[in-house]
C-alpha cells in the first residue's frame, strides 16, 4: 500500500535500524526526512538534516524545517540512541545524561514540538526501545533505564494524544547492525532460528505507522526472535 504524499521523520536514520526504516518508508511512498548527527548514505531517497535530537534548539530547528519544506508530518519514528557500557562506579553524570538525553528525552522534545502537525494529519509515532527495558547485561544502567523509560513514555503519550495520534513502541532484541560475523550458535539460540535484521524492525514500524494498525496504540511490540521467551539453564 502506498503512502504517497505523506511525510515521515526518522531520527538516527544514518545507519542500522533507522536507515532500514527510512528506506522502507521511502519505498512505501513517504517523503522521508532523516535526522542524525552524521549524513546517511548518498543513495538514500530522503532529505537529511544534521541534528542532535537531545538538543532542544536542534529539535525546534528540525521541526520548523519540516513545517516549512514538507508542510506536514504523518509519521515520527524516534529511533536515535546509543549505549555507554561502564561499571556504575565509572559512569559519570555526564555519561548518564548524554544517554538519557538522546535515548529518552529526545522523544519528549520531538513529540512536544511535532504535536500540532501530528494531530492535523492524524499521524502516528513509533519509538524504538529495546528488550533491555526488561532484561540486562552488566554495566548497562543508563541504556536500560532510558529504554524502560521509553516504553512507559510511549503509553503515556498514547493516552495524552489519542484519538488524534497513535503512539506505539518496538523493542528489538539482537539485530545484526554492525556487520560482525555470526556463528551458527548465534542463530540457533533464537527460537525463530536466526538473528534479526534491520529490515525486520523496519517492516514492523511500517505497519505501525500505516492505516492497517489503526486500532493499535499504547502498545509495545517485542521483535527478538523469541529470545525473551526462552528459558536457559546452565549445565
Amino acid at each position: 500500500m502506498t503512502e504517497q504524499g505523506k511525510v515521515a521523520l526518522i531520527t538516527g536514520g544514518a545507519k542500522g535500524i533507522g536507515l532500514a526504516t527510512a528506506r522502507r518508508l521511502a519505498r512505501d511512498g513517504y517523503r522521508a526526512v532523516v535526522a542524525d548527527r552524521e549524513a546517511p548514505p548518498a543513495d538514500l531517497p530522503a532529505r537529511h538534516v544534521i541534528a542532535d535530537v537531545s538538543s532542544e534548539a536542534d529539535v525546534v530547528a528540525l521541526l520548523d524545517g519540516i513545517a516549512r519544506q514538507e508542510g506536514r508530518l504523518d509519521a515520527l519514528v524516534s529511533n536515535a540512541g546509543f549505549m555507554i557500557r561502564k561499571p556504575i562506579a565509572q559512569l559519570t553524570l555526564d555519561d548518564w545524561n548524554s544517554v538519557i538525553g538522546t535515548n529518552l528525552t529526545a522523544t519528549f522534545l520531538l513529540v512536544r514540538g511535532a504535536e500540532a502537525m501530528l494531530r492535523a494529519s492524524r499521524g502516528a509515532v513509533v519509538t524504538i526501545a529495546s528488550t533491555r527495558a526488561r532484561q540486562s547485561e552488566a554495566n548497562t544502567e543508563s541504556y536500560s533505564a532510558s529504554k524502560g523509560g521509553l516504553v512507559a513514555l510511549t503509553h503515556a503519550l498514547a493516552v495524552s494524544l489519542g484519538p488524534d495520534v497513535r503512539v506505539n513502541c518496538v523493542s528489538p532484541g539482537w539485530i545484526h547492525t554492525k556487520g560482525e560475523a555470526l556463528r551458527p550458535e548465534d542463530h540457533a539460540q533464537h527460537p525463530a532460528g536466526r538473528v534479526g535484521t534491520p529490515d525486520d524492525v523496519a517492516a514492523l514500524v511500517a505497519w505501525l505507522v500505516g492505516p492497517e494498525s489503526g486500532f493499535v496504540t499504547g502498545a509495545e511490540f517485542v521483535s527478538d526472535g523469541g529470545m525473551t521467551r526462552k528459558m536457559i539453564y546452565a549445565e
